[in-house]
């Protein structure tokens, strides 16, 4: 029902973008806090991330520096740990945190973790399901498109949802394994492994919020074609 012209599954939306905002900002200063909190060790994220494949046996997995801010991140395709300018130098106990966390995604690759290997097939069809979808949806709408042409775009548009929901259990069980190391290790302290935790649960809340973000949006566009077709 809609009110004054206000269409009231905005509110999901507005829900979703809410979310978003918190843990960006939660996790950017979380991040930022330890960022200026010298490890122990004195160890780089680069060093710490090099020691852990080492431990592990890991020979064909190269750590190398990329651009930007948190843009790390694991690529199995071409083998390498990817840290970005904050982590890569970095002597921080954020900074080697997120350098472990990425390792951790490494032993993910090596073990089998069924749950990274959905993820990864799903990201071609996510991507295409993602942006097509939501096209098809609003050309229906506008349009006045048949049932099954909307039913279609929101069935392809679920599969991007489905990756962020299938990306929860990998996100955290990376970080899990990430401090399990940092810890056994004996890389960071356990006063540090804590505050190592609180760095990685502000950077999963993220995933959470975009995963939890986009099923609103899903919701949303379920909304819409059943009062569509009611209409």
């Amino acid at each position: 029902m809609m009110y004054y012209g206000f269409d009231w599954t905005y509110i999901l939306v507005m829900i979703g973008a809410l979310l978003c905002i918190f843990a960006s900002s939660h996790v950017t200063s979380t991040y930022n806090r330890y960022a200026r909190t010298r490890s122990a060790c004195g160890m780089t994220g680069a060093q710490v991330a090099q020691e852990i494949l080492r431990r592990n046996g890991v020979s064909d997995v190269t750590v190398q520096h990329v651009a930007g801010n948190l843009t790390d991140h694991y690529n199995p395709a071409t083998q390498t740990v990817n840290l970005s300018d904050s982590v890569y130098g970095s002597t921080s106990v954020a900074a080697v945190a997120v350098a472990a966390h990425e390792c951790g995604h490494v032993m993910q690759h090596e073990t089998g973790y069924v749950p990274l290997s959905i993820r990864t097939a799903l990201v071609p069809i996510a991507n295409f399901g993602s942006n097509a979808g939501i096209w098809i949806v609003m050309l229906g709408f506008l349009m006045g498109l048949s049932d099954k042409i909307v039913t279609l775009g929101i069935l392809l548009f679920s599969l991007g949802v489905l990756f962020q929901v299938v990306t929860l259990p990998v996100e955290f069980n990376a970080s899990r394994r990430a401090l399990s190391m940092l810890d056994s290790y004996g890389i960071l302290s356990s006063d540090e492994v804590g505050k190592s935790r609180e760095v990685l649960t502000a950077a999963a809340l993220t995933y959470v919020a975009s995963a939890a973000s986009s099923v609103l949006s899903l919701l949303r566009l379920i909304f819409l074609n059943n009062r569509r077709r009611s209409d």
